[in-house]
C-alpha cells in the first residue's frame, strides 16, 4: 500500500519540478525576525488570477513544504507560518506560483536573530525594524504590521504600544485596532516604538510584536499626489428610513505609506461616536497593490438608518490632509408609486363592489325592497290599467238603472281611465247600453251625455232574452254592427304561391 502513495506524489510534485527553471521571478523579499516570534509570509499577487495555486520550497530541498497545521513550520493556502520562528529557521524560501499559462517565483531570505534588549536606543538599526514618518503638527498614525492567515486570530484589544520600552498611555496617543492615532505630533515622538498582541491558533496561545523607527519631519511639500480620495465626493446618499447601507471609501494611496483611513463624526471616531453598539460601525480595510501605488477601501455600515443620521455628515480621512464626506437623505417620492397606488385601490374596489355584487344581490334587492318600500301602489297601478285599457278596440258602457247611481264612476279607477281614453285620446270608440230606457241624460255626467251624443246608444231588448239565437236578436245585430270587424291573418307566402299557380 506504501508504494503506490509514493508513486502518486512523485506524480504530482514532478510537473512542479520540471516547471520551476521556467518560472518568472517576480519578488526578492528580506525578512529578519527574532527567534520564538509567530510569523508569515503570503506570496500571492493582484496580478494572478483566483485559479492561481502556490507552492512553499526550502532551497535547496525540492520537497514542498508540509501541510499538516499542526507542524511548527506549514503552509497555509498561499501563506507559510511559523509557530514560532526558531534559529534553524534562517535560509531562503522559494514560493512557486502557477497561474494558467504562466510561472511565477517568489524569493524570501530569513535571517533570524536573538531576542533584542529593553536599554535605550538599542532598538534604532535593527534588522526587523519598520520605518514610518509622522508629520509635525498634525495628526496622524503609526501601523502594527501583523499580517496572519485567518487560522490565526488576532485579538485587538490586547494591542499595546511602547515607546523606549515604556507602555505608551498619553491622551494623545489612543490604540485603534492595528493602529496607534497620535495628535498633535511634535520632534519628541521621534522614536523606537513596539506593539504587542495576542495571538491564538489550534488553541496554542502566542505573544506577537513589532518594532517600528519612526521619525518626523515636517508638512513640506505634502499636497502632492497622494492620497487621493476617489469615493465619497461630498455628494448626498439616498437612503429609506430603517433600511441597511454600506459606504465605501476608495483611497488611492502611495506603497508602503503609514497614513491613517478611517470614518469620523464630528472629528470623532465611528465606533466610538455611536453609544448603541454596533449600529454603525466601520468595517475592515483591505488593500490592492500595484507597481507604483496602492488603492485602499474602507466601508462604513449603517445596520438600520435612523431619523438622526440624516442630514449629517460622516467623513472619511487619508491622512491628515486629504478628507471627503457624504450626507445621508430619504428618498424623494416617486409621483408614479401614488398614482399606480391609487389606480391599483380604484380597481380593487371595483373588483370588490362587482364580486360582492354578483355574490349578495338577491339579498341587497330583498334588503332594499324591506327596507324603502313604498306606501302608495296608485302610480303603478294605474299604468297597469293604462297599458291594458290601450289594448281594447272598444269600449262597452251599460248604463244602469238610476237608483244605483253614477257615483260608481267617481271612484273606480279603471272607469276612469277608460272614459279618459275615449274622451281626451280618442283611442277607442264607446259603445252605450241602456239597461232600461233613460228618460233623461240630464242627471248623469257630462261625460256619459257627451258619448251619447257622439255616438247614440243601444237599447236592451226583450227579444234578446226570450231564447232567439243571439245572432239574429235585433239588439245582438246593433252591438255587432258598432263592433270593430272581425280580423284575419294574412296569406302565408306558400298559400299566396298556389293561388298565383
Amino acid at each position: 500500500m506504501g508504494a503506490p502513495s509514493l508513486l502518486l506524489c512523485l506524480s504530482a510534485a514532478l510537473p512542479l519540478l520540471l516547471h520551476a527553471d521556467e518560472c518568472q521571478d517576480i519578488r526578492m523579499l528580506t525578512e529578519a525576525q527574532p527567534a520564538k516570534q509567530p510569523f508569515a509570509i503570503n506570496c500571492t499577487s493582484p496580478l494572478l488570477t483566483a485559479a492561481a495555486r502556490a507552492t512553499w520550497y526550502r532551497h535547496p530541498s525540492e520537497a514542498p513544504v508540509s501541510t499538516d497545521p499542526q507542524a511548527r513550520v506549514h503552509q497555509e493556502q498561499s501563506w507559510i507560518l511559523f509557530l514560532p520562528v526558531a534559529w534553524g529557521d534562517s535560509g531562503t524560501y522559494r514560493c512557486l506560483i502557477n497561474d494558467t499559462d504562466v510561472c511565477h517565483q517568489v524569493h524570501v531570505n530569513l535571517t533570524v536573530f536573538g531576542k533584542y534588549g529593553c536599554r535605550r536606543n538599542s532598538q534604532r538599526n535593527l534588522p526587523d525594524g519598520h520605518e514610518q514618518i509622522l508629520h509635525v503638527g498634525g495628526d496622524d498614525s503609526l501601523s502594527c504590521h501583523l499580517n496572519f492567515p485567518k487560522s490565526c486570530v488576532l485579538d485587538l484589544n490586547s494591542v499595546k504600544w511602547y515607546k523606549d520600552c515604556k507602555e505608551i498611555k498619553e491622551k494623545r496617543f489612543k490604540n485603534w485596532e492595528k493602529r496607534l492615532l497620535v495628535n498633535n505630533v511634535s520632534a519628541e515622538d521621534r522614536g523606537s516604538y513596539v506593539c504587542k498582541a495576542n495571538l491564538t491558533h489550534a488553541g496554542r496561545q502566542f505573544t506577537v510584536s513589532r518594532r517600528i523607527a519612526v521619525n518626523v519631519t515636517e508638512i513640506v511639500g505634502y499636497a502632492g499626489r497622494f492620497p487621493k480620495i476617489t469615493h465619497p465626493i461630498n455628494n448626498t446618499i439616498e437612503a429609506q428610513l430603517g433600511s441597511s447601507l454600506t459606504v465605501n471609501c476608495t483611497i488611492t494611496d502611495s506603497r508602503d505609506n503609514t497614513n491613517l483611513r478611517c470614518w469620523r463624526v464630528n472629528s470623532t471616531l465611528v465606533d466610538d461616536y455611536y453609544p448603541e453598539p454596533k449600529r454603525v460601525r466601520e468595517g475592515n480595510e483591505t488593500c490592492v497593490v500595484f507597481k507604483e501605488y496602492a488603492v485602499y477601501t474602507v466601508s462604513i455600515t449603517f445596520l438600520e438608518v435612523k431619523m438622526e443620521d440624516y442630514g449629517f455628515p460622516f467623513t472619511c480621512h487619508a491622512g491628515f490632509m486629504s478628507a471627503a464626506h457624504f450626507l445621508l437623505r430619504p428618498p424623494a417620492p416617486d409621483g408614479r408609486v401614488y398614482l399606480m397606488g391609487g389606480l391599483l385601490a380604484v380597481v380593487g374596489a371595483a373588483a370588490l363592489v362587482l364580486c360582492a355584487s354578483r355574490r349578495f344581490r338577491i339579498d341587497v334587492a330583498l334588503w332594499y325592497r324591506s327596507a324603502f318600500v313604498s306606501t302608495s301602489t296608485t302610480a303603478a297601478v294605474a299604468n297597469v290599467i293604462d297599458e291594458n285599457i290601450k289594448l281594447c278596440r272598444r269600449l262597452i258602457i251599460i248604463l244602469a238603472p238610476e237608483p244605483l247611481g253614477f257615483d260608481l264612476l267617481k271612484n273606480m279607477s279603471e272607469e276612469q281611465i277608460a272614459l279618459y281614453n275615449a274622451l281626451i285620446q280618442d283611442g277607442m270608440k264607446a259603445i252605450l247600453i241602456e239597461v232600461e230606457k233613460v228618460r233623461s241624460y240630464a242627471s248623469m255626467p257630462v261625460s256619459i251625455q257627451y258619448l251619447r251624443q257622439k255616438h247614440g246608444s243601444v237599447q236592451w231588448s226583450a227579444d234578446a232574452a226570450a231564447g232567439a239565437p243571439c245572432a239574429k236578436a235585433r239588439f245582438w245585430k246593433k252591438v255587432r254592427y258598432r263592433m270593430p270587424p272581425k280580423r284575419f291573418p294574412p296569406p302565408s307566402t306558400a298559400s299566396s304561391g298556389a293561388h298565383a299557380l
